[in-house]
């Protein structure tokens, strides 16, 4: 009984295996058949205007290659002899028409290794063992199959996208509920505190109106001007500036501005003053005492410049803040106005020499004029005389 089972087992896999031999040789007969052998007259017209063999596998860089080749020589643009344009046109269209063919021939050898596989799988595993990869899913060819599993994987990584996408947009949604809420909050205890603070200043005012704190004002008793310099400046606030400012009352920054001002002036004086009683250019010894007031000066500047900064924190204006002053700076200024000032005294010195030149001349003239007078008037008196 075993003897006879082997045998039908043996007899099984041998016609099997005929039949595996004339179904990959039916497939190699089609692709053969299907290959370039059989092509007509035009596409061989055109394989000899490529110089290419028409029977033999062409890459489309071989093609593109003939193509470049030919078309150096035939483009009328090209300046060689042989440029021809109607050669140049047949050309292109025989490149065109085999790229084509080329084109054809791997999708058929493609689709022709594909059928040539699945009929070497057919029937060799079993098919239970078909459904063992794949998750399952599909029916048909293992490539069917294949086809089949990738689409489904795309639409699960498109549903989890658009699962992912609508979490943040909730997510999103919620943070700014998040962030209206903390404004609504923000904004409801800045009201407070501005309300507290009103009420504070107005009780203050009213303590210091029942003190007398503000009966010797200037102006007490008399109506406010009308407000006429800013119709687009609120007139309460113009007022109270204006009565701040006649009483004398100047916020910090504006007293530390000035403060910077009048110091920078005074350094710059000093400057100035010191490098003018110098010569041009300057002796050692005279150098010595350029170098001490610039080391005198480096320490003014240092204390310049840390009132700049505490100005630079309470000015209520970007645009209103200050530089640090640098003693380079400074004494390449205070350099510049001593030649100024040499300048200026050149010219008054020789504006001087000018006025004593013409005062000079006007003396001699006036001396001639009255010698002349009384030689005169001796001459009348002699001829009189006689």
């Amino acid at each position: 009984m075993s003897s006879s089972l082997q045998l039908l087992v043996c007899r099984t896999d041998f016609h099997h295996g005929r039949l595996l031999l004339l179904s990959s040789r039916r497939s190699a007969l089609l692709r053969w058949l299907s290959s370039g052998h059989r092509i007509s007259r035009s596409l061989q017209e055109s394989y000899r205007l490529l110089q290419l063999p028409a029977d033999g596998p062409h890459t489309p860089t071989q093609v593109r290659d003939a193509y470049l080749r030919l078309a150096k020589l035939y483009h009328p643009d090209s300046g060689e002899p042989t440029a021809d344009a109607g050669l140049f046109a047949r050309v292109e269209e025989a490149y065109r028409a085999v790229l084509t063919h080329q084109s054809t021939v791997r999708q058929r050898d493609g689709a022709a290794e594909e059928d040539d596989e699945e009929d070497k799988t057919r029937g060799v595993a079993p098919q239970h063992r078909h459904y063992l990869s794949y998750e399952g899913v599909g029916s048909g060819t293992p490539s069917q199959r294949e086809r089949q599993y990738r689409q489904i994987r795309v639409d699960r990584a498109t549903e989890q996208v658009l699962s992912y996408r609508q979490r943040e947009h909730e997510r999103a949604a919620a943070a700014e509920g998040a962030l209206a809420e903390r404004d609504t909050r923000q904004r409801s205890r800045k009201i407070k505190i501005t309300q507290a603070v009103e009420r504070l200043v107005e009780d203050l005012i009213q303590e210091s109106m029942a003190r007398g704190d503000f009966q010797n004002l200037s102006g007490v008793g008399k109506p406010l001007n009308k407000f006429e310099h800013n119709p687009y400046a609120d007139p309460m606030t113009h007022n109270l500036n204006r009565i701040l400012m006649d009483n004398g009352y100047q916020p910090p920054w504006v007293v530390t501005q000035r403060d910077i001002r009048d110091g920078a002036a005074r350094i710059r004086s000093r400057l100035l003053e010191g490098r003018a009683r110098l010569g041009d250019p300057m002796t050692p010894e005279e150098r010595n005492r350029w170098e001490r007031l610039c080391g005198s000066v480096q320490e003014e500047l240092g204390k310049l410049n840390k009132m700049v900064d505490d100005y630079n924190l309470v000015v209520p204006m970007l645009s209103m803040q200050m530089v640090h002053f640098s003693l380079a700076r400074e004494a390449e200024r205070a350099q510049r106005g001593a030649e100024q000032r040499r300048a200026e005294l050149l010219e008054v010195r020789a504006a001087e020499r000018e006025r004593r030149k013409e005062e000079k001349k006007k003396a001699n003239s006036g001396a001639k004029t009255q010698t002349v007078k009384r030689g005169l008037v001796s001459w009348m008196q002699r001829l009189l005389k006689f």
